[in-house]
């Protein structure tokens, strides 16, 4: 589940990372060696070359082995020559090139078939050669002799072709690396940018600012595009149905009540209060069934202007009481939901803390990337612990706290459930309640 959440740049990141450190090295390692056994290869046939060369120009007479003072290989023939040429009559060495009066080199005798050449990479005097030796025949009239012919090449030349390769190939390595680093980076800002598109959308829809996904998109997005247009569509169609069921039925409602509310029963104050409580939850659960909670795609809600409006209020309703408003909320904190429940939530939560108040009430916002906290406290005297559960519960009379903490609570648990948030009562700093409403939305979006 938690390699499901790993960013799409994180895992562009392991990719590049990938390529730079483990494919790269070992794609450049692979030439290498590929480069050195051709390398190896080209020495074999060279010295092959030689070697043929000597066979094709010894002569052996009564005198011993004879070769030419200047033979066809030029290698052969320079002082400063890395390429050494000897024969071999058993341990006696019969002949050598001019390349190698200036060395001391004692091959290795190998003993081979007659016929079959030896390719070996051997070290004299701690230095490596290449040598290639071949077991002939050589015969006059009078006799014949076993003569081995041996074509040496100093390592050191391999090497340095070698140590060139590698600085050349660090240094393609370095260009790209760097060519496939900005190949990627551009990539990935290509591929990102309808995906951004994509949520500036979204997001525009949360705030009210749009209504449908208009944008064009890659045919990978074409489907997702489609679905939330559907989506965002058949919830459009049914919160208008609701809204037309829902008039019929508050239009069907209007009558009774007003009937029952000029009838003689409505005299009493009792009964008269009864009938505006029955008004007002009826007209309040079906505008939020209309507008609030049920809706599936939810607005961002910017909660200061909305709490700025509600303590207005407030400070006329109860300027008696010289209450002394604290506010913390930023103009960054944001409710998930629709404005009207949120007026709902913090407008009876407020006029509760000021009812029940001596003289402080206060608001404080806390939010931190999707989790979101609103905290409603008072200095009056509180709620007591065993009646908390209690007044949360669903059917509490709201007349049954003289404090007033009482009132609007079954329309604030509802609204809370509904948006799938906690609601919880303890001790405020202030001497009275503090009603805490939790949110965390990384759950339902």
């Amino acid at each position: 589940m938690v390699g499901n959440q790993v960013s799409l740049k994180i895992r562009q990141g392991f990719i590049l990372v990938f390529l730079l450190i483990v494919a790269m090295p070992i794609l450049f390692a692979s030439i290498g060696n590929a480069y050195r056994a051709s390398l190896v290869e080209a020495t074999e046939k060279t010295l092959e070359a030689h070697l043929y060369s000597l066979i094709s120009e010894v002569e052996y007479s009564e005198r011993g082995v004879e070769m030419p003072r200047s033979i066809l290989a030029p290698e052969l023939n320079r002082v400063t020559s890395d390429t050494y040429a000897m024969i071999y009559n058993g341990n006696e060495r019969v002949w050598q090139s001019e390349s190698a009066l200036n060395i001391d080199y004692k091959p290795d005798l190998v003993i081979t078939e007659t016929g079959k050449a030896d390719f070996r990479l051997v070290t004299v005097n701690g230095r490596k050669y290449w040598q290639l030796s071949l077991t002939g025949i050589l015969a006059n009239l009078d006799q014949t002799i076993e003569a081995r012919f041996i074509v040496v090449k100093s390592n050191d030349g391999l090497l340095r072709l070698m140590e060139g390769f590698k600085e050349t190939s660090i240094n393609w390595m370095l260009i790209m690396g760097v060519v496939i680093t900005v190949l990627m980076i551009i990539g990935f800002i290509w591929n990102s940018r309808p995906l951004h598109r994509l949520d500036k959308e979204i997001k525009a829809i949360e705030s009210g600012e749009g209504t449908r996904i208009k944008g064009n998109y890659p045919v990978e997005l074409q489907n997702i595009k489609a679905d939330l247009n559907l989506l965002l569509e058949s919830q459009q169609r049914q919160k208008e149905r609701y809204r037309a069921s829902l008039s019929d039925l508050a239009h069907a409602l209007k009558t009774p009540l007003a009937v029952l509310k000029s009838s003689p029963m409505a005299s009493d104050d009792d009964a008269q209060e009864q009938l505006d409580r029955i008004n007002v939850m009826i007209e309040h659960q079906l505008k939020r069934a209309a507008t609030g909670a049920s809706d599936t795609w939810k607005k961002q809600t910017h909660i200061k202007p909305v709490a700025d409006s509600i303590f207005n209020a407030m400070s006329k309703v109860y300027r008696d009481k010289d209450i002394e408003f604290s506010v913390d909320v930023s103009d960054k904190h944001f409710f998930l939901g629709d404005k009207t429940d949120l007026m709902e939530l913090l407008g009876n939560l407020i006029d509760n803390a000021c009812k029940a108040c001596i003289s402080q009430v206060s608001l404080k916002v806390e939010q931190r990337k999707k989790r979101l906290k609103l905290m409603i406290e008072d200095d009056g005297p509180g709620v007591p612990e065993e009646k908390r559960e209690l007044l949360l519960q669903r059917g509490t009379r709201l007349d049954s706290y003289e404090s007033g903490h009482g009132v609007g609570m079954a329309i604030v648990a509802d609204l809370v459930n509904g948006y799938h948030g906690i609601l919880s009562i303890d001790d405020s700093p202030l001497g009275g309640a503090r009603f805490m409403l939790e949110f965390d939305y990384q759950e339902i979006t």
